[in-house]
């Protein structure tokens, strides 16, 4: 095991592997391992501990202060109130100073550690074990200050009261039991769970007791009754996870199939919102000092930030969708990306930040390909179109429901392109012109979603793809090509997709489909000519190099893989370490830049990528 007294912050600027040119943005609140706890600090920033042994420190914009590096043979972690101290757990107790990273005090222990809790003014510390004992250890002299055996079993939680008159605990034993703070003598048994224990909680004012259950429900007590008052029913199979606000207005509990329920009266059961967005097992949750914020994380390495007033996802795996890039044409050549809150454009050759830079909220962006536009698609209804030399906005394109979904230039860059996910529409505009769109096109991609758009080389025609999630027409979605001279559709293929790309000479038009497979087609007539296989998760993003002879193709397995156009034979398949959400090549074709799920952008030398 390693325990270093302090680690260096991370370097932001880390290459993850040798295909990797640069590196640009930071992580924001992605982690390199699954997340065991998470804690808001007295400053407002966040602090969570992966299960690797590694601490990290964050800004309330998720950007990545420092990490440091502990133990990786600790299978518990708890922080204190206000994230000041951090305890963990295996045959050992240790506590850490969350600051520094410090190992404070290794305590030797009789048995394994199966939970540990510190005491709501973070004083005392204490810890569940394998042989059905809770021990109390004074935090600042380090010394034993209780002990009892609470369980035949293991146990697999223990809360204290916020007075600290109460301590609950939990066993394999699928027990709940309420002892004395102080005299550690039984006060209640509390029996209604029928499966495992693995949260309890105290409402702030230690009125009502959580207990949550890998049997669909959280049961709510009051510790003087020996029934439920209340059984939160409303959740999957399993409830993981258990957080109160501080005012005691929301109880947050997290079930199995990765959503957050916010009971606003538990004891009632009046649910205030349901919070969705992880893709994995949540394993932690806590609440700001304020009640306003709550983050969680888990198994999905992302740390979500929530606004508890309305629900809504504030900060974490880029809340507005997914991460879109573009190239912007030129000297310097620049690089755009939606990932942090607000619009970032790099100066490629340097990694420095570039005008224009910090306009705006983004869902979608892209780059005219003379250079002189950019197009950004806004969280609301509106896409803004930048000069791009000077960083003067030219205009703002209304569209009729947010946000933007897409956004394409023509490539003659004289016009602009924008979809609203969910109203079917794609506008056509007129850069230059100061007017109303050019151009409407109802249901775009024949009903369904549109999830991407694309201008072929001609500039006459685009294709509009999309997803029909409820399969009214017996099919997962359609892509539509449109000749934007007729204002006709030219065909329909029936076939969902999550984006587009046309080869550089207007024959192939590939897509990345929903069944985890690239689609490529033959415009003129409408053959399919491969269906290229091996990714082994959701495919976000397609694009041909600027001579047509090679297909990119990235998505959720974290691989970027490169097809031979004419035979579509796979060519190589290359790991990265965050899922690819978006890709682009620069003019040359010298490198081809991704997007990343972890918010980061990367610049990969293309030839380098095909030889390594």
């Amino acid at each position: 095991m390693s325990t270093p007294s302090a680690a260096a912050p991370t370097d932001d600027a880390a290459k993850p592997t040798p295909l990797v040119h640069r590196v640009f943005g930071e992580p924001r609140f992605h982690t390199d391992g699954d997340v065991a706890a998470v804690a808001f600090a007295a400053d407002g920033t966040v602090r969570s501990i992966d299960e690797a042994g590694v601490l990290r420190h964050w800004a309330a914009d998720g950007k990545q202060l420092g990490r440091y590096f502990l133990s990786d043979l600790e299978t518990l972690w708890a922080f204190s109130p206000n994230a000041a101290l951090l305890a963990s757990g295996n045959d050992d107790l240790i506590v850490w100073d969350a600051a520094t990273g410090q190992l404070v005090r290794r305590i030797g222990q009789d048995s394994w550690v199966t939970a540990v809790a510190f005491s709501p003014d973070g004083r005392t510390v204490a810890t569940g074990h394998d042989d059905g004992t809770v021990r109390f250890w004074d935090v600042a002299s380090h010394k034993a200050v209780g002990k009892f055996l609470a369980h035949p079993k293991p146990v697999s939680a223990v809360a204290f009261s916020p007075r600290g008159d109460y301590v609950a605990t939990a066993g394999e034993d699928r027990l709940v039991r309420v002892w004395d703070g102080y005299s550690h003598k039984l006060v209640r048994d509390l029996r209604s769970h029928t499966d495992r224990i693995p949260a309890l909680a105290w409402s702030p004012d230690g009125a009502l007791l959580i207990s949550a259950g890998w049997d669909t429900s959280a049961r709510v007590w009051k510790p003087g009754s020996p029934d439920p008052v209340m059984l939160l029913n409303s959740h999957a199979d399993q409830v993981v996870a258990l957080a109160w606000s501080r005012d005691g207005k929301f109880l947050a509990c997290a079930d199995s199939d990765f959503d957050i329920y916010l009971w606003s009266d538990a004891a009632a059961g009046t649910v205030a919102h349901v919070l969705r967005g992880h893709a994995d097992e949540i394993r932690c949750m806590a609440f700001s000092a304020d009640g306003t914020r709550l983050a969680t994380a888990g198994l999905d390495r992302v740390i979500h930030v929530w606004d508890v007033r309305d629900g809504k996802l504030v900060a974490g795996p880029n809340p507005k969708g997914k991460h879109a890039i573009a190239v912007i044409p030129g000297t310097p050549l620049r690089l755009a990306s939606t990932a942090a809150p607000a619009v970032r454009v790099w100066d490629v050759a340097s990694g420095e930040d570039a005008a224009p830079t910090g306009l705006c909220a983004a869902y979608s962006v892209a780059a005219s390909p003379d250079g002189a536009w950019l197009g950004i698609g806004g969280t609301d209804h509106f896409t803004q179109l930048w000069n791009a030399k000077d960083g003067a906005l030219a205009r703002s394109l209304e569209a009729t429901k947010p946000p933007v979904g897409a956004v394409a230039f023509s490539p003659d860059s004289t016009r602009l392109a924008h979809t609203s996910p969910a109203d079917g529409l794609v506008w056509v505009w007129r850069c230059a012109d100061a007017g109303d769109a050019e151009l409407i096109l109802i249901e775009a991609a024949d009903g369904c979603t549109l999830e991407s758009l694309a201008f072929h080389p001609d500039g006459n025609r685009v294709a509009c793809g999309g997803i029909d999630y409820l399969s009214t027409g017996e099919r997962d979605g359609a892509v539509c090509v449109w000749d934007l001279t007729t204002k006709e559709r030219v065909f329909t293929l029936d076939y969902g997709v999550r984006a587009l790309a046309f080869d550089p000479a207007g024959k192939y038009l590939a897509a990345a489909g929903v069944t985890d497979t690239v689609f490529v087609w033959d415009v003129e007539t409408q053959e399919t000519v491969f269906e290229l296989a091996g990714h082994q998760e959701t495919i976000h993003a397609v694009a041909f190099d600027p001579t047509g002879s090679y297909l990119v193709s990235g998505g959720d397995d974290t691989t970027v893989r490169v097809w031979d156009v004419l035979s579509g034979r796979l060519l190589v398949s290359r790991e990265f370490d965050s899922p690819v959400q978006s890709l682009a090549f620069s003019p040359d074709g010298a490198s081809l830049f991704l997007g990343n799920g972890n918010t980061t952008c990367y610049q990969v030398e293309f030839k380098k990528l095909l030889e390594d």
